[in-house]
């Protein structure tokens, strides 16, 4: 009976060890990895499951799941709507999605791609994949039990709102396209509070004309009760299953961009958020493509103009470093990618989408290993 309780013991704590080992020594990450092949649309975002060495590519219609060397492992179709960026949780082991149905000239241009009718239903949701049941390619996004969908009100209300504009009525409260960068992080200005929530973007219409769309919109969701809105996708019948209001809705003075934050990533390292998007075509501001947040500035009241009225709300603080413009103060950088995928992989280190459409008319992407500079010229130095 010793004897057995002895090798139980030693049993027990060589499994304690090598659980131990594998996390001090994580899996080796490739300097790069390709997605394959995809079909008509451009990859939207990319995600990386570090220790159990998968990969995520969004690409607007279906989430691929690879491993690190690129090899399909699954994927989810029948999406007819927008997926855009995602992040992954170790924690809980599901991916975090921004999932768009609306009927802009994006809406109807999915639409017409995919050959399906463009209905009249608009609802912007975080898709939650659980990335343990993709296991096999095109899985069913409404059938086979892998995906749950929660509904955005705060999104849906500012997009289907109309304000004035020197006397004028114009749609789009924000200049609210719908959202697109989500990723997971600590609260804001809280730097010992090790908490998750939830923070997802808004798109934002590059409108020249408008007076009300130069700040990004944040919302930031506690995500800890959301088991209680989650609901299957059925794309024909949209649900409104979600929260009434999200815990906070930041805004971050960047200048305009076209369709706002397209991937927003949470580094633990830095402790900050970055956040690429398609520059903005407004001559009065620098225009850079890639902007860091500060999160570890606590959250400042300001008033900004909405409605032809100033509106108070709270602002967030751009990191300061990089390229500076002297008329706005606006701080950021020149960067030719970040925009179809951006993820951080801690210790300085991203991996960055670089896409692009074969001769054969498919989408694909690489994602490449990047370190993180900072300095006034660069923001990320090519690994390799």
């Amino acid at each position: 009976m010793k004897r057995i309780l002895f090798l139980s013991a030693l049993y027990i704590l060589l499994c304690l060890n090598t659980i131990q080992a594998q996390k001090n020594n994580p899996i080796n990450l490739p300097d790069s990895i390709y997605s394959g092949k995809q079909g008509k649309f451009h990859v939207q975002s990319v995600a990386v499951d570090k220790e159990n060495g998968f990969a995520y590519f969004s690409f607007t219609d279906k989430l691929v799941k690879t491993d690190l060397t690129g090899k399909l492992i699954g994927s989810v179709t029948g999406l007819v709507g927008h997926l855009g960026d995602i992040d992954f949780d170790p924690e809980s082991n599901k991916i975090y999605s921004s999932l768009e149905y609306k009927q802009d000239a994006i809406g109807k241009g999915i639409s017409k791609k995919l050959g399906v009718d463009n209905t009249d239903n608009v609802g912007f949701y975080i898709a939650i994949f659980d990335a343990s049941k993709i296991v096999k390619p095109d899985m069913d996004a409404e059938k086979d039990e892998v995906l749950q969908t929660v509904y955005l009100r705060e999104v849906v209300d500012d997009h289907l709102a109309t304000v004035k504009m020197k006397g004028q009525e114009i749609t789009h409260r924000f200049a609210c396209s719908g959202i697109d960068g989500t990723t997971l992080a600590p609260g804001i200005g809280k730097d010992k509070n090790t908490k998750k929530y939830l923070y997802v973007a808004y798109g934002i219409y590059g409108d020249t004309t408008r007076n009300d769309n130069d700040h990004q919109v944040i919302l930031q969701y506690d995500i800890s009760n959301w088991d209680q809105y989650g609901e299957t996708l059925y794309q024909n019948n949209l649900h409104q299953s979600g929260p009434e209001k999200p815990l906070e809705k930041y805004f971050v003075k960047t200048g305009n961009t076209t369709y706002g934050i397209q991937n927003l990533a949470y580094d633990e390292y830095t402790g900050n958020f970055f956040a690429a998007v398609y520059k903005g075509k407004k001559s009065e501001f620098p225009n850079y493509s890639l902007f860091v947040i500060d999160r570890h500035k606590k959250p400042k009241k300001k008033k900004i103009k909405s409605d032809d009225k100033m509106i108070k709300v709270k602002t967030l603080s751009l990191l300061n470093a990089g390229l500076k413009d002297d008329k706005t103060q606006i701080r950021g950088w020149d960067f030719d990618w970040g925009t179809t995928g951006l993820h951080s992989l801690g210790d300085g280190l991203f991996y960055i989408s670089h896409n692009k459409k074969t001769n054969d008319g498919l989408q694909e992407t690489t994602i490449h290993k990047y370190k993180w500079i900072g300095d006034e010229e660069t923001a990320f130095e090519k690994i390799n």
